[in-house]
């Protein structure tokens, strides 16, 4: 049964990335832990409590770990992912609670109760992770693996013009993670899924259209460019509403940036690679993370030819394939979203 700790800053993608593990067969959740992100770590923490109940995953321990970044401050993102975090989706309220452990500690607790079982997925700024390492540094050999969506190498950032947001928020702590795994073994090295890949991962309306044909929606579920903004879904299908809700806000985002009626959905392609069901190659390289210059802050660089003379510390994934990927996201989640329902 695959295992997984998950650190996420939930967010669109980030329940996107949710639902789709929840989807797959016997995915067992050790726990999910909130960093802020993309909005603050307690509303990240709501988000997916109420996100894993939708998906049938009432049990899954949720906690709260650090509330800022390391060493400077929160910045979080209500154009991109709504004032909640999760677009225009409103969720249920919760009917569990969250865990009143430390984040943390969790990871090293359940980490160190079974070594080499457990991957890691982290979607959000490294804050979590990094303060894990500092208390544990041998987390690294304690993981089965570790896949961490951030960074943009040869890509534009999504942030400032070199950095993408999630080590935009905490550069430090991403200089610390890969300063961590210097001298691992290079299959304990993460698999860096960045934006020059994940934003090949272009979802668009009609991947939402085949979701609800997918999850048996009696009702067509149609989002289009020319509906006015804000429309609300009315789907019979309370997971594939909810999607679509947070989707749309994406679709619209993404259109008021000059990038067309669709959703880069980072987290998603990451939680595939997690789980190893979608397709791609990566390349060794010695990751670093400029955190002093003002004009470059959060930038990721890659020696993919060892002109550090450092060792690498990093598998940045080369290649993907999202028409398999879109596929397996609507085969998977539109069979969750037809078994919650029947559930109910």
């Amino acid at each position: 049964m695959p295992a997984y700790l998950l650190d996420v800053d939930t967010g669109i993608d980030d329940a996107l990335a949710l639902a789709y593990l929840a989807a797959l067969p016997d995915t067992e959740f050790v726990a999910v832990t909130a960093t802020p992100g993309n909005v603050d770590a307690d509303q990240v923490a709501r988000n997916t409590l109420a996100l894993l109940e939708l998906c049938g995953r009432p049990d899954v321990q949720v906690a709260v770990g650090a509330r800022k970044p390391l060493s400077i401050p929160l910045l979080t993102t209500p154009e991109t992912h709504g004032p909640q975090g999760i677009g225009y989706a409103v969720m249920p309220e919760p009917v569990g609670q969250l865990s009143p452990r430390n984040a943390v500690d969790l990871w090293i607790e359940h980490a160190r109760d079974r070594p080499g079982e457990l991957t890691a997925l982290i979607t959000a700024p490294l804050t979590n992770f990094a303060l894990a390492l500092r208390q544990e540094p041998q987390l690294p050999d304690l993981l089965a693996k570790v896949v961490i969506m951030g960074g943009a190498f040869y890509h534009q950032g999504n942030t400032t013009p070199t950095a993408e947001w999630n080590t935009h928020v905490d550069p430090h702590a991403a200089k610390e993670v890969y300063a961590a795994y210097r001298g691992r073994p290079l299959d304990k090295l993460p698999i860096v899924c960045s934006l020059d890949t994940t934003e090949r991962m272009e979802l668009h309306p009609a991947h939402v259209t085949a979701l609800a044909q997918a999850a048996g929606a009696a009702v067509p579920e149609r989002v289009l460019p020319e509906d006015p903004e804000g429309r609300r879904s009315t789907s019979d299908n309370t997971l594939v509403r909810h999607l679509s809700d947070a989707l749309r806000f994406y679709f619209e985002f993404h259109r008021r940036y000059d990038q067309g009626y669709l959703a880069h959905v980072h987290d998603f392609f990451a939680a595939g690679v997690a789980a190893g069901t979608l397709e791609y190659t990566a390349r060794p390289a010695t990751v670093d993370v400029e955190t002093d210059s003002p004009l470059l802050v959060g930038t990721t660089v890659a020696d993919f030819r060892g002109l550090w003379g450092a060792a690498p510390n990093a598998r940045i994934v080369a290649t993907n394939n999202p028409e398999q990927a879109f596929r397996e996201l609507v085969s998977a989640v539109g069979s969750l979203a037809r078994r919650v329902a029947q559930d109910r």
